[in-house]
């Protein structure tokens, strides 16, 4: 009976999950012919060809398909054996800005939970200029957050594009202060919200106020006011209405990975973070 190795079958379903030998490979910390031996060699020990790859697309086989909840279970296994040696569960804090909290979150979790199901995950939800003060004071093991103005380092995820938001209904007249809902004045979003009509000459006053990004959904689903949301996590229900209020074009920003961790075990967390961060922007681009 053949017996399987484990970089290889992690090598595989890297690739089923991310669909790109590339994303498996930054995934792995490897490179893309290193990623490609390692199916390779699988695929001769099971006798099978488990992805189907061509220049514009990369997929599972029949027999990959049937594998891969098998692959899964054989790399779980081999997780828990090792987590059983350890003595203590790791910690891994990890900060996400409310404005970026989208719908790759459960992908993320999920993904990190699979990597090392040893992993006591704590999740921090707050804007980007609170939790880059508490990854600074090594309050948090990494952080996922929009880049702050003053602050260049950081691994880039993806870039972050905003809108003006605000339910179908919604009523505004020109030469009126157009009605805001916003999170805390720390809030960099806000900021960029502020600025461009101020720029713009365009009067407003805040009648919202929330203490989470939640909050100033429900508030803007409700009928009563405009917000800046990032386009990937505007409220149910709401429309773009930027163009109809005339309102000041938006400039984007990007989405940032701050970490300091070190030793091989989280960095191989991170890379899982990062490229299922960016697997989920793909897919859903």
């Amino acid at each position: 009976m053949a017996s399987l190795d484990v970089d290889a079958v992690k090598a595989f379903v890297a690739i089923a999950d991310l669909q790109s030998f590339t994303r498996a490979a930054e995934a792995l910390g490897t490179t893309q012919g290193a990623i490609s031996v390692k199916l390779k060699r699988l695929e001769d020990r099971l006798g099978h060809r488990l992805i189907e790859r061509t220049p514009r697309l990369v997929r599972l086989s029949a027999r990959g398909a049937v594998f891969l909840d098998a692959a899964r279970d054989f790399l779980a296994a081999h997780e828990r054996a090792l987590a059983g040696l350890a003595s203590s569960r790791r910690r891994f804090a990890l900060g996400i800005a409310a404005h970026v909290m989208g719908p790759e979150v459960p992908t993320l979790l999920a993904r990190l939970h699979a990597h090392d199901p040893a992993l006591t995950i704590e999740v921090r939800l707050d804007s980007s200029r609170v939790l880059l003060d508490a990854f600074d004071r090594g309050e948090l093991d990494a952080t996922i957050i929009r880049r702050d103005d003053d602050r260049r380092d950081g691994e880039v995820l993806g870039p972050e594009h905003f809108g003006w938001f605000a339910t179908p209904g919604f009523e505004h007249r020109q030469g009126e202060p157009l009605r805001l809902a916003a999170l805390a004045p720390a809030c960099g979003v806000r900021d960029i919200a502020t600025r461009a009509l101020d720029a713009a000459g365009i009067p407003w006053t805040e009648v919202f106020l929330g203490g989470g990004s939640s909050a100033v959904m429900a508030a803007v689903s409700a009928g009563l006011a405009v917000s800046v949301f990032s386009c990937r996590v505007v409220p149910p229900g709401t429309v773009d209405v930027g163009e109809r209020f005339r309102l000041p074009e938006l400039p984007s920003s990007e989405i940032v990975l701050h970490s300091t961790l070190s030793d091989a075990k989280s960095r191989d967390a991170l890379r899982t973070l990062a490229a299922a961060f960016r697997e989920h922007r793909a897919s859903a681009g």
